[in-house]
């Protein structure tokens, strides 16, 4: 017990100060991206080609961050005279279309949060995690929330075995066709009212299988979505704020 007590003092608390502080990521970590509309219009179109989850529209001069990968492709090609990626992990909206972005201002998500939604899950959120699909990066970044680092549950918030004891569900890959039986089972297992969440850019678009005929690839097809967490895979960062900031 006294080792214990010894490892305690010599460790201290190693869980993160966010949200009461900032946090700096990792300076190769893609968050939001700042768009040049002034570049050259050829450049554009040539990151738009290039691009392999066709997000850019050179057109508009947007980005559609539900199909983004982050691959960073359209940053290398243009050397960032059109895209720069930020470090900002802020990406979670309340709808789909918020996530298409000239790279102008954000819709801010606390706004968009339905008031009913703040109080009745405000103090306690119990999600079941679905993974339909996924590659397992969603899934595993996912779980890093429940470690001393971030330790979700300090907000009230837990992922729990069965849907009929959860608020809602979070879904992450493509949804493929086997398993959308099971994704619908799961969503009318949990009790009403109930919340949906749409995680990783597969189960918003299809991700990487974007177009293909073996996946719905858009959950918001099947189930009214509430909260969208882009990414491929959403940084931790960026779960957890959009949990905060819709629910709390």
């Amino acid at each position: 017990m006294l080792k214990i007590i010894k490892n305690k003092l010599e460790q201290g608390c190693r869980t993160s100060p966010y949200p009461k502080q900032p946090i700096a990521l990792y300076e190769r970590y893609r968050g939001r991206p700042e768009i040049s509309r002034d570049c050259d219009p050829v450049l554009i179109r040539q990151c738009a080609e290039a691009c392999p989850q066709e997000a850019i529209d050179p057109v508009k001069v947007t980005i559609d961050l539900g199909r983004c990968t982050f691959c960073g492709l359209c940053e290398m090609l243009s050397q960032g005279r059109f895209v720069r990626f930020t470090q900002n992990f802020e990406l979670g909206t309340a709808s789909r279309a918020d996530l298409v972005t000239d790279g102008g201002a954000y819709a801010d998500l606390a706004s968009h949060a339905k008031q009913h939604f703040k109080k009745l899950f405000g103090r306690s959120l119990q999600l079941r995690q679905v993974s339909a699909a996924g590659c397992n990066s969603c899934e595993a970044d996912t779980n890093v929330l429940n470690t001393p680092f971030f330790d979700l549950s300090r907000f009230g918030i837990d992922f729990v075995a069965s849907p009929r004891h959860a608020d809602g569900i979070h879904v992450t890959g493509p949804i493929s066709l086997n398993m959308k039986a099971a994704l619908l089972s799961t969503y009318e297992a949990v009790p009403s009212p109930k919340v949906v969440i749409a995680s990783g850019s597969c189960s918003i678009s299809g991700g990487p299988f974007y177009g293909s005929e073996q996946v719905i690839g858009d959950l918001g097809t099947l189930l009214p979505v509430d909260l969208y967490i882009p990414g491929c895979p959403p940084h931790p960062l960026t779960t957890l704020h959009a949990l905060l900031a819709f629910f709390k």
